[in-house]
């Protein structure tokens, strides 16, 4: 009988000690502080992520050369994936126009301009959340591509909730500056 309630007692504690997952996504667009009209389709690439945010997990960057991943604290989605979409619908507004589509586009659907982004750098460090990212965009019809550079560090809080909400913004401001290139 003591044997069954020290069991007892043990299971109490480990359920009390298990961490809940919180599940994030980033991929529900902003709305765009202004609208640009543009009949010109827009293909946009697949979103190239860093390999450490292959994985499902939030990573957070303890010094320049260590990251750490929230077992606790994991993506609702494929952030590639999620980030490809939330890309093309946040375009979609920006531009009031719906063909804006994702890569392979077919030859049937040749967008006008195309839109490769890669994220270099998407993550947390300190009170700072730092998106470093590189991006092209073509005109198909005159075969000129451009590449650009963009970068921002926001303040953040320690939460995850927080560092989540400030990675929302910090691709928000990202989003601008490619639709301001694109425009």
């Amino acid at each position: 009988m003591k044997r069954n309630i020290v069991l007892a007692m043990l299971v109490l504690m480990m359920t009390g000690c298990a961490t809940k997952s919180h599940y994030y996504v980033l991929s529900t667009a902003t709305q765009p502080s202004d609208v640009y009209r543009s009949a010109k389709s827009i293909g946009v690439s697949q979103v190239i992520l860093p390999s450490y945010m292959d994985k499902r997990k939030l990573t957070i960057a303890h010094s320049g050369n260590q990251v750490a991943q929230l077992d606790s604290v994991l993506w609702a989605e494929d952030l590639d994936i999620g980030l490809t979409q939330r890309l093309i619908s946040f375009l979609q507004k920006k531009f009031d126009q719906p063909n804006v589509f994702a890569y392979p586009w077919g030859v049937e659907r040749q967008p006008d301009i195309t839109v490769k982004l890669q994220l270099n750098r998407f993550l947390a460090q300190g009170n700072t959340v730092y998106l470093d990212a590189s991006y092209s965009i073509m005109n198909m019809r005159n075969k000129k591509s451009h590449a650009y550079l963009f970068n921002t560090a926001l303040k953040t809080g320690s939460e995850p909730a927080a560092i989540v909400d400030t990675m929302d913004s910090a691709f928000g401001q990202l989003e601008e500056d490619i639709a301001e290139k694109i425009k």
